[in-house]
């Protein structure tokens, strides 16, 4: 009998997996394995410190990003006093599962396939990668880390089809060498309705390799096409194609996380994806994290409402960032003129300072109120075209 089964093994459900095995817990940690999200790979310094992520997991260190919009502006916002550090999740995920596994997770490899109850019993079935076989897990909780098509969501969670997701597709390529286009220690982000109408693309440096893709919330935009476009822009486009990958990414919390019974969800099962920047693996490890501490305190305390405590507390500190991200993607990512009009207003000083304190620091800074009274001053002239674009 395990005290949790966690199901799915990517950063969101083996970080919940190690956070309960070091806090006295037995738990199973089922993954299917095979599969690669599709991911820029950015971690900011926040989730190094909290996760105790070493470089020795970089692929590279990123010390500038740079916007470009429709028509080809570029604005280079350098990182000060610091750097963000780039992964490969084909390497990291694996990386993850085999410290939870070193922490004392038992690991399995196989398909979720249902959740069957009998009184107060209650048991995982899973089919084995290596026999085909249905197995069983008796837990006495589960926590649903699947991602964003989970079964255990779909299955357990009223509600869980009502996330807004938006489609990514990337291809990692071989890198080339530094270039008038291309520079290993920079990341691109490219605001253009001719790559995506609704989100943006990017390419991403991973050391020997890159991540170049897209995201879109369109069914009639062909990712694979956009990236095609995107790769020729960026001068990419006869670089080796090392691996293509794509999957929804969930682009807003669910109202609720758990069933009531036995179950909480967390990472991109539970919708936990920044909106405007799809920034996902720091808020899934946190979401592992809050659903580790919940599944902790119904353990400890017997009530199954203290599962509710994974939401409340990843809410409590990540609510309003949230808000002002999806705010800013309503606002900007509608129309070339309005992203023309976003690259524009980050020339600003205050508006890169302040981003890039709340990208690696994960919180709104209020350190400096005027600046965000001028931040808020041009983002209104902006938006109600007061500002010519062109005007920096």
């Amino acid at each position: 009998m395990y005290d949790v089964v966690v199901v799915g093994g990517g950063p969101s459900g083996a970080t919940a997996a190690e956070d309960l095995v070091r806090s006295g817990h037995k738990v199973a940690l089922l993954d299917r394995e095979g599969r690669i999200k599709p991911c820029g790979g950015a971690i900011p310094p926040r989730l190094m410190q909290d996760f105790n992520i070493t470089e020795a997991q970089l692929v590279a260190k990123v010390n500038t990003a740079r916007m470009i919009s429709p028509t080809g502006r570029t604005v280079d916002i350098p990182i000060e006093n610091g750097f963000v550090g780039m992964v490969d999740r084909k390497d990291f995920d694996p990386f993850l599962r085999a410290r939870a596994a070193e922490a004392g997770a038992e690991y399995f490899v196989g398909t979720f396939l249902r959740i069957e109850r009998e009184g107060r019993h209650r048991r995982v079935i899973y089919r084995d990668k290596a026999t085909g076989e249905e197995r069983e897990l008796p837990s006495r909780l589960i926590i649903g880390a699947d991602g964003a098509r989970s079964r255990v969501g779909k299955a357990e969670v009223a509600g869980w089809d009502k996330i807004p997701y938006v489609l990514a597709y990337h291809e990692i390529i071989k890198a080339p060498p530094k270039n008038d286009v291309y520079d290993p220690v920079r990341c691109d982000v490219i605001y253009d309705g001719a790559i995506s109408p609704d989100f943006y693309g990017w390419v991403f440096p991973h050391g020997d390799s890159a991540s170049v893709g897209m995201g879109t919330g369109l069914t009639n935009v062909d990712l694979k096409e956009a990236t095609a476009a995107l790769r020729a822009a960026s001068g990419l486009a006869d670089c080796e194609t090392l691996r293509r990958e794509g999957a929804p990414i969930p682009l807003h919390p669910l109202d609720r996380w758990d069933n009531g019974i036995d179950t909480v969800l967390s990472g991109d099962a539970a919708g936990v994806v920044a909106p405007s920047s799809g920034e996902g693996i720091y808020y899934a490890m946190v979401g592992g994290r809050v659903a580790a501490t919940a599944c902790a305190a119904t353990l400890a305390s017997g009530r199954i409402k203290d599962l509710q405590l994974a939401r409340k507390l990843f809410m409590r500190e990540h609510k309003t960032v949230f808000r002002v991200l999806q705010s800013m993607q309503n606002a900007y990512y509608r129309s070339d003129n309005r992203r023309e009009r976003f690259v524009s207003l980050c020339h600003d000083v205050d508006v890169q300072r302040l981003t890039f304190e709340a990208y690696m620091n994960k919180k709104l800074v209020k350190a400096r109120p005027m600046a965000h009274i001028k931040i808020g001053l041009k983002n209104l002239a902006h938006l109600t075209g007061l500002v010519s674009p062109e005007r920096v």
